[in-house]
């Protein structure tokens, strides 16, 4: 297992890696920062000294050279507006997108596994049809179009909810319920097919055959075999609520990572991009490595296979 998690670790190295290598190319290939703070009407020797104090005259593998060594430091950089830590900016915003992230997993997981359990048992009735057609619509309907949906019906028809803003309570019920929709759909449907995958194997025809009941079958045998990739999907939603928070936050004008990420990449304030992106992806990342290491805990042939391989 050892040698399982080192090798999965280094690939989240190298995924990091890529990612922001990736990132600090793109923004400095998009648009200069300098028209974009100074504007297109500054003097050129205002120009050429903002890229020159920014260090942004500089070749971009120089740039990108420095930019490692400063993370190495703990050093993410400062904002180009305002001069205040990158870093600093994004930590700031992190409680505004939990706020939104973590009621959202636990409605995924409290709609989205009983579905899909209720659907798995009761194969081919009504009751699965109307679920699966939720999860293939909550899962293709992007989270902007549910999110101005929901805006129109609930904020600007009937006006029960604010439509953005966050000062309470009433303002985060449709961000929530927007990044709830998509995952709830997609974990019903992985637990539907991974219930319906355990429910044919024959220890649970041969626990129907010493009388059981049918409720003692899918509880004591059904279900602790299928929690396993119920699990695994869960822990990669949970990493990915994070990212898909970028959207939702700017539909309702939420002050979270997303919406300042999306702000930042408009002012091409490279420094807070590149910090929010980091930190994007290394939550994604270890969330990642968590289920990977509770896949390898929890699954005998895994280890087993790992060891053989490595």
């Amino acid at each position: 297992m050892t040698r399982y998690m080192l090798s999965r670790s280094l690939r989240a190295l190298l995924t990091i890696f890529l990612v922001v290598g990736f990132a600090f190319t793109i923004l400095r290939l998009s648009g200069d920062p300098a028209m974009m703070i100074l504007s297109a009407d500054a003097p050129p020797e205002a120009i050429a000294a903002f890229r020159e104090s920014w260090g942004l005259d500089a070749p971009l593998w120089q740039q990108f050279w420095g930019y490692l060594l400063n993370i190495i430091r703990g050093n993410f950089g400062v904002s180009m507006r305002d001069g205040s830590p990158a870093m600093r900016l994004v930590l700031e915003s992190i409680p505004a997108t939990l706020a939104l992230a973590l009621p959202a997993f636990a409605l995924n997981l409290l709609i989205g596994i009983p579905a899909g359990i209720f659907a798995a048992l009761h194969r081919n009735s009504w009751i699965d049809r109307l679920v699966m057609s939720f999860s293939v619509a909550g899962h293709t309907l992007p989270s902007f179009v549910l999110g101005l949906l929901l805006v129109l019906i609930f904020a600007v028809s009937l006006g029960w909810l604010p439509s953005g803003g966050y000062r309470g309570v009433e303002h985060a019920i449709l961000p929530v319920l927007t990044l709830t929709v998509g995952g709830a759909a997609v974990l019903a449907r992985y637990t539907r097919s991974s219930m319906l995958e355990v429910l044919g194997q024959p220890y649970i025809r041969a626990a129907s055959a010493k009388g059981l009941r049918w409720s003692q079958v899918v509880i004591r045998h059904a279900l602790p075999n299928a929690a396993l990739p119920i699990v695994t999907i869960a822990g990669l939603m949970f990493g990915g609520l994070i990212a898909g928070a970028v959207v939702v936050e700017s539909v309702f004008s939420w002050p979270g990572v997303g919406r300042l990420t999306v702000s930042a990449v408009g002012n091409r304030d490279l420094a807070v991009v590149q910090a929010a992106l980091l930190l994007i992806t290394v939550s994604m990342v270890a969330t990642n490595l968590v289920v990977d290491a509770i896949y390898c805990l929890f699954d005998p042939r895994l280890r087993a296979s790992s060891g053989a391989h490595h």
